[in-house]
């Protein structure tokens, strides 16, 4: 992985020109704010003591062009002393670039990913059944729904004639019905960031990467900028029953978020996100390889109806959240024998990408193997209070 934790790789193309926000651990004081720039790594802690702090400001990118000026490090070396196998505590690291925020999920925004759902429900987690059910199920209900609208009068009319038929699911009920899937992928300071080991329950044996863009919202229910997420999958455990859900997403190292926030800029918008194209790799020490991509443009619902669909009078974030867009990536690629379809294995390096945000890269372990997590909010409190004059 070492390898993969380079500038050239991590920074976006445009890195000379973007407002790349993050959090980097000193040793001996903790998480610190910071500004990434090509040439360098900039201390913004005296602009705030918080991720979440320097979103709820009105013009969070003046503050760091105002405030980022003292150096912490060279990019490089804290990209590559990020790799938690090979990583020197004295020296400082990137982490996940949020913190205080709630860290929740859209779910089934993508067709293609909708119809995977729904054959993991039709397969009760059984990766071995994967490729007779689909067959079965696009045989039902096709393999291209990108026309329908979610929530729209042909959506309605589709709903009742897959009923009809006995052919409708909690998937589609959330990929075309009116409400989206929203749900809590993590908790607050739990996500890991790049160079961090991302966690399968031991128990899963049917699992993948989701590469997806992930919004920084403030507690206003504004989109302060963007970065990239794995929202580790495991297909089986979800498959047996979707009131597994909160197992099957939530587990130590389940998260991972980076490498920065970018900024909302002049050079950077809601629209660039519109336009993201993802890239997601998977390789393994023998040779393994696994590639692909998704494009935010087949996106089923606009990013801010999703953020509309998390936050408003129903439900607030004081401290504002983090929120996972979908994915259309589902991979199928069979790994260990025709029809058994794609399933991780330890030491998998993932890595997920796109131009304008960077690469994000972890690699794959149990999560009773990985790091545990230790660090919450009342140490980062305990902290922050530290650093303070009396």
């Amino acid at each position: 992985m070492f390898d993969h934790l380079s500038s050239s790789i991590c920074l976006p193309v445009d890195a000379a020109t973007a407002t790349l926000v993050g959090r980097v651990w000193l040793n001996d004081v903790g998480p610190v704010l910071a500004c990434i720039k090509p040439d360098g790594v900039y201390d913004l802690s005296p602009a705030a003591a918080t991720m979440s702090e320097l979103l709820e400001m009105d013009d969070p990118v003046r503050a760091v062009h105002q405030h980022g000026v003292t150096r912490i490090g060279d990019t490089q070396a804290v990209l590559r002393n990020s790799s938690q196998d090979e990583r020197n505590p004295a020296l400082p690291w990137f982490l996940a670039p949020c913190d205080l925020q709630a860290i929740k999920a859209s779910g089934v925004t993508f067709i293609s990913s909708m119809l995977e759902r729904v054959i993991e429900e039709q397969a009760r987690g059984d990766a071995s059944r994967a490729e007779s059910v689909r067959q079965a199920v696009v045989a039902v209900i096709g393999d291209n729904l990108s026309s329908i609208k979610p929530g729209s009068e042909a959506a309605v009319m589709l709903k009742k004639a897959l009923l009809a038929q006995g052919a409708w699911s909690q998937y589609l009920e959330v990929g075309i019905g009116p409400d989206a899937e929203i749900f809590t992928k993590s908790q607050p300071m739990s996500a890991v960031g790049v160079g961090a080991e991302v966690g399968i329950h031991p128990s899963s044996h049917w699992n993948n990467p989701e590469p997806e863009i992930v919004l920084a919202v403030n507690s206003r229910g504004q989109v302060r900028g963007a970065t990239l997420g794995n929202d580790v999958n495991l297909r089986d455990f979800e498959g047996r029953s979707a009131l597994l859900l909160g197992k099957a997403k939530d587990n130590n190292a389940s998260c991972a978020i980076g490498p920065f926030i970018r900024l909302f800029d002049e050079h950077f918008s809601m629209d660039a996100v519109r336009r993201c194209d993802l890239a997601m790799q998977v390789t393994a020490a023998n040779g393994f390889l696994m590639q692909g991509s998704s494009s935010m443009s087949q996106i089923s619902r606009d990013p801010l109806e999703l953020v509309q669909h998390a936050f408003g009078p129903h439900h607030q974030y004081p401290d504002g959240f983090m929120l996972f867009l979908g994915t259309m990536f589902a991979p199928t690629q069979d790994r260990h024998g025709p029809g058994q379809g794609f399933t991780h294995e330890l030491g998998d390096v993932v890595t997920v990408s796109t131009e304008t945000l960077g690469s994000l890269v972890n690699r794959v372990n149990t999560s009773d193997k990985v790091a545990p997590w230790t660090y919450g909010v009342r140490a980062l409190m305990q902290d922050l209070a530290r650093r303070c004059p009396r």
